[in-house]
């Protein structure tokens, strides 16, 4: 797959999905509707990463058109993009309204799916910059390539990092089947946010991270109270190396195979508990214990409390 510069498996609940990216059809939707792109993020591999919807013209759905199309798909999510709003600063035919629907509801923020979306827009446009106008503000993203690797890097709102209610940890870890004993002390529970709310829970052990069979319903019913879009399970290798999961029960999804907005709420994690310097790159890998793997790169830079998360993909 080549674009030229521009010249300006784990277990599932009843009724959710895997994210297994067989749902919904290959190519586009036809003459019935809107066209639909299927795409996977943070990886060159179409059996990698995160699949995600893109319907690079959504102005003729309304909502419940967007979930229809999302809940067929089976995805994850699914990105719907509209013309820009007026207000939005962005070069004429590469800024974008934007938003998000996973087959159960929309969410304020997704960032595979944008990393897809911004990956078949510069396969149309060339590479060059992106702005998309989302529901938790104005999220910019380049599209790069280089020795024929797409990549798309995208730019978080402004992160907050908060402390963690002990009953919350405690209800979501009883939720999980894990005991507080099993959790990395040098990586306390938090909430994490960079576009979407993220319970940061950190495993000892590798083996904890990858045995992973939780309550569906009660840890649902815990994210839906605490408006959370996914608890964020992570493993530490080094001092740059993390290993993630991310369960999704509110989004109708056991588990989300690569998580770009939670990669982007962890950065700052990172940052605010001085796990890493201002200036850091880090490596995530996610998605490996579902056979999907994938690997998405977090950039914080000094002076700049946004984060960036850089990924690969491709059109399945």
């Amino acid at each position: 797959m080549t674009i030229s510069e521009s010249p300006s498996g784990t277990a599932s609940a009843p009724g959710a999905s895997s994210t297994s990216g067989t749902s919904g059809t290959s190519g586009t939707s036809g003459t019935s509707g809107p066209e639909v792109l299927h795409y996977t993020a943070f990886s060159a591999d179409p059996g990698g990463g995160n699949p995600a919807g893109v319907v690079p013209d959504a102005s003729g759905l309304d909502e419940a058109g967007m979930l229809a199309i999302a809940a067929r798909l089976g995805y994850s999510e699914t990105a719907f993009l509209t013309p820009p709003p007026e207000t939005l600063d962005g070069e004429p035919g590469r800024a974008f309204t934007i938003r998000y629907f996973s087959p159960e509801a929309e969410v304020p923020f997704c960032g595979h799916a944008t990393v897809a979306t911004a990956i078949a827009l510069g396969e149309r446009m060339g590479a060059g910059d992106l702005l998309f106008a989302t529901s938790v503000g104005t999220v910019p993203v380049t599209v790069s390539e280089r020795d024929g690797t797409v990549r798309a890097t995208l730019t978080s709102v402004e992160p907050r990092v908060t402390e963690a209610a002990a009953g919350d940890v405690a209800e979501a870890l009883t939720a999980l089947g894990w005991t507080a004993g099993e959790l990395d002390a040098a990586l306390p529970p938090r909430v994490a946010f960079a576009g979407a709310r993220h319970l940061v829970l950190a495993a000892a052990t590798r083996e904890r991270l990858a045995d992973l069979s939780y309550d569906f319903e009660r840890l649902r019913a815990l994210m839906l109270r605490l408006d959370l879009t996914t608890v964020q399970l992570v493993w530490r290798e080094s001092e740059t190396v993390f290993h993630v999961r991310d369960p999704f029960p509110v989004g109708g999804v056991v588990e989300d195979p690569a998580t770009g907005a939670a990669a982007a709420a962890f950065g700052a994690y990172a940052r605010e508990l001085g796990l890493v310097g201002d200036e850091a790159v880090l490596t995530l890998h996610q998605g490996v214990d579902m056979g999907r793997p994938g690997e998405l790169t977090v950039e914080l830079r000094a002076g700049d409390r946004r984060v960036r998360v850089t990924g690969t993909g491709r059109r399945i």
